[in-house]
């Protein structure tokens, strides 16, 4: 699992893009996240291209001209496609070569400014398709602080299953309802049980909630019928995104026994365009440990290098702003913070997880962290939580309440990453707005 840092890391490198320079930045020299755009109004094909401060590096522009070294213009042909699966699908040390090369290009001093300079499109002016054709999507339980409050709303006396603490609990969500950032979400309609009456009404969730989740996408793939090693999990990780992964809670009270989520979660599931690739995200990784008292994983679940480098130091926020804010011309507010370092289970035990059973992962494969919530109030990731179910309603500035969201609502998600030595990297955002249900 060891990696090492290299010139790309490096805090001092500056691009001549004077954007990615500026404090705050999510997009510095050290990130180039990739995704896949087109420039709105021009009717043009979808392409690959990597993010460095507000511009977009047009991949497919940079090949045209020929100015990277020989070796590496393979590789950057498959970052150029529509979607990113045969370049997630190259081995890892290929990947790197083609990051190194473009942050040359990049840099302050480059050789190649003038030609690269032409290649750039403002990222104000572009629209984001999914970064890959996602094809299977797992989504997990990897907090513990979250398990443990929903349980305890739902199963106060025993809120926590024994089998949680032995694996990752997951279940396998729908791809086609799978939106980039930007596209907005319509309440969605199912059964609803009130427990005063018999039968159940067939109307608008009333209990929509977000979920505040980071999204794995998988590299390198495995074939049917053999595990990956925990060992090798970072040679089959290509990157991280965000994810919003809808909930209709009220929906889903009535439907989950005795198989879990359906119709609930089906609706629909957010992703960020930029996924920050693995390498990028290497000056920020922690040590993975489990709070006093839990049980060891079984071997499968467990090298001794997860002890040194299992996680990574991401930092999520979670925005809320009403119609009644946009109206008044007033920002969205954060509602919640939490931290990817407080997941109960590592990136690398959820996709060795996946491949046990011999499971075949494929390139673009989506693995979902579930709800990231921390051990303080203000890191609750979900209204469920937020709210205790909407007893206790979150509280605006500009006087409103929320249970859970209205109408009108959007929410925005952003993350990043930061350590004393390294940049600041960020993860752009996954922003969505709800929709009125269709009429029933």
């Amino acid at each position: 699992m060891t990696r090492i840092l290299n010139a790309t890391h490096d805090q001092q490198l500056q691009s001549w893009v004077s954007s990615a320079n500026e404090a705050g930045c999510d997009f510095p020299i050290q990130n180039l996240p990739h995704g896949v755009f087109r420039r709105l109004g021009k009717n043009e094909a979808f392409r690959g291209g990597v993010a460095i401060g507000d511009q977009i590096l047009d991949l497919a522009a940079v090949v045209s001209k020929n100015i990277l070294p020989p070796a590496v213009q393979a590789s950057a042909e498959a970052a150029a496609k529509a979607s990113l699966n045969d370049f997630m699908a190259l081995p890892t040390a290929q990947r790197s070569d083609l990051r190194a090369a473009l942050s040359t290009l990049l840099a302050t001093g480059s050789a190649q400014q003038h030609a690269t300079a032409a290649c750039l499109v403002s990222q104000s002016e572009v629209e984001y398709a999914l970064p890959a054709r996602i094809e299977n999507f797992s989504d997990f339980y990897s907090s513990l602080s979250h398990a443990t409050n929903v349980g305890a709303l739902f199963r106060p006396d025993n809120p926590i299953l024994p089998n949680y603490r032995w694996l990752p609990v997951g279940y396998h969500g729908r791809t086609s309802s799978i939106r980039v950032s930007g596209v907005d979400v319509r309440r969605p309609v199912g059964q609803l049980k009130d427990p005063a009456r018999d039968i159940p009404d067939f109307a608008p969730c009333k209990r929509l909630d977000y979920e505040v989740e980071l999204g794995m996408l998988v590299g390198q793939g495995n074939e049917l019928g053999t595990a990956i090693d925990i060992k090798e999990t970072d040679n089959h990780l290509f990157g991280i995104c965000l994810l919003n992964d809808w909930s209709a809670r009220d929906i889903q009270a009535w439907e989950y026994q005795p198989l879990g989520p359906f119709l609930a979660k089906s609706f629909m599931s957010s992703l960020s365009p930029w996924v920050v690739t693995m390498e990028a995200l290497e000056p920020y990784r922690t040590g993975f440990a489990r709070p006093a008292g839990e049980p060891e994983p079984l071997p499968h679940l467990w090298c001794p290098e997860l002890a040194e480098r299992g996680s990574i130091d991401i930092r999520i926020q979670m925005q809320l702003q009403t119609q009644r804010m946009r109206d008044a011309g007033e920002a969205p507010v954060v509602i919640s913070t939490s931290r990817f370092t407080d997941a109960y289970w590592a990136m690398a035990q959820l996709l060795a997880h996946q491949a046990s059973n011999g499971t075949n992962l494929c390139p673009g494969d989506l693995l979902g962290s579930g709800t990231l919530s921390g051990p303080e109030p203000e890191s609750r990731a979900c209204l469920l939580e937020m709210t205790e179910g909407g007893k206790k309603p979150l509280q605006l500035p500009n006087g409103e309440q929320r249970g859970f969201l209205e109408d009108g609502d959007t929410v925005i998600m952003t993350a990043y990453c930061e350590r004393e030595g390294h940049a600041r990297i960020g993860f752009g955002e996954c922003r969505t707005t709800v929709l009125p249900a269709r009429t029933v």
